[in-house]
């Protein structure tokens, strides 16, 4: 991305907020173990609004007027680390100042001062259902504005709504995020019945990411044999692979900072007569979902319509007997937003908009037979229809 693409998003947020002014904090770095930290990953409104992909920075907006603040560097750390430098971080994000942390302390300072409102992220709705700690960079900075009484205008919203029409260079970046996705998967579709453990598998898709250009997995990578794919966010990917077990794979590569996310189910050697009954039941469902998607389409209608769909794939099975089956074998939304983040929010809207990407991901999950299939792919909204982004992918077993 070049410096005119976050210019022109801090453009366009500031002309959906009311207020003149705007302070936003980037991520910082956190403990690993002992005196190493994990690798850093930027918050995404932060990235979409700078370009800037390192700790402790913050941005402030007054006006038309922006400016980077640097975090201080000392010297070992510069030496062991390095840093991004002033020059280099107003190349990338097209501001108009970058200040040392001392004077963005003070600017922050005086800004608060004005007694105006300030445009910020607020609050996390769905903190208390995270099982992890937040990012202390934006919530430090939300903590300050709040104990200032600063009235804070929360661009959570508007910045989803912005995100969620993807732009020409945003799609670009998603197309080759799902090619070196798609290049991963039939790597491993074609050599499936030599895998011996989990781990393997995804051992071959991060080879494969990295080598192609990726900075790697854009989330953490799922590799399911057998009755680990009914658990949905199974991580451990360390069981053995044994003959006649299916293989849930949900894995995406991440390309300068945008996501892809693809599901497919493979069959590890001969599998039975049930089990492809479910996922050919799964991939019917699959396309007539796809099918439903495009401008203009209902967000409500559209997930009664995959109710349907769904209680039909169940009912072919032999699965829905009583009301509670439903969500008892398909126990997850059947789509999500797709982009910076691999859950990026569309902003709760009414209706599909051309330039949307989301996901579509059916699946059934049987506990008490070991059976869990799921199959997914990245959908673009177009001014016409829908684009199946990862087509090029078999469904196949």
């Amino acid at each position: 991305m070049d410096s005119h693409f976050f210019t022109g998003n801090r453009r366009a947020l500031m002309e959906s907020v009311t207020t003149a002014t705007a302070i936003f904090a980037g991520n910082t770095a956190i403990q690993r173990s002992n005196d190493a930290s994990y690798e850093f990953a930027q918050e995404a409104n932060f990235w979409y609004l700078t370009g800037i992909n390192a700790a402790d920075w913050r941005l402030v907006i007054e006006g038309e007027y922006a400016t980077l603040i640097a975090p201080d560097v000392d010297e070992v750390h510069q030496i062991f680390d390095g840093s991004l430098s002033r020059a280099e971080a107003k190349r990338i994000s097209g501001v108009d100042d970058v200040v040392s942390h001392a004077d963005g302390e003070a600017l922050i300072k005086k800004v608060i001062a004005a007694q105006t409102p300030i445009a910020t992220l607020g609050k996390d709705p769905h903190v208390d259902h995270y099982d992890f700690a937040l990012n202390p960079g934006p919530v430090t900075l939300h903590t300050v504005l709040s104990e200032q009484s600063v009235a804070i205008e929360d661009v959570r919203r508007p910045l989803a709504t912005l995100r969620a029409i993807k732009q020409p260079a945003e799609i670009e970046l998603m197309r080759q995020a799902i090619a070196i996705t798609i290049d991963g998967f039939e790597r491993v579709k074609a050599g499936i019945d030599s895998y011996g453990y989990e781990y393997q598998i995804e051992a071959d898709f991060s080879h494969s990411f990295v080598y192609a250009g990726a900075s790697g997995h854009a989330y953490d990578p799922i590799v399911a044999a057998g009755k680990n794919a009914c658990t949905l966010h199974y991580g451990k990917n360390q069981a053995a692979l044994h003959e006649g077990d299916l293989v849930l794979l949900d894995i995406g590569a991440s390309f300068k900072g945008y996501a892809a996310d693809i599901t497919r189910t493979y069959a590890h050697g001969a599998v039975s007569d049930r089990q492809r009954a479910v996922h050919a039941a799964v991939k019917k469902a699959h396309v007539a979902i796809i099918d439903l998607l495009a401008p203009g389409l209902n967000v409500k209608d559209y997930g009664l319509k995959v109710d349907e769909i769904m209680k039909t794939a169940l009912q072919s099975l032999g699965l829905f007997n009583e009301p509670t089956d439903y969500r008892k074998y398909f126990p997850h939304a059947v789509s999500h937003g797709l982009g910076i983040d691999v859950h990026d929010s569309l902003g709760a809207p009414e209706v599909f908009l051309p330039g949307m990407v989301l996901t579509v991901e059916p699946g059934i999950y049987i506990p008490e037979e070991g059976i869990g299939v799921r199959i997914e792919d990245d959908i673009l909204i177009t001014e016409t229809g829908h684009e199946n982004l990862s087509a090029k992918l078999s469904t196949s077993l």
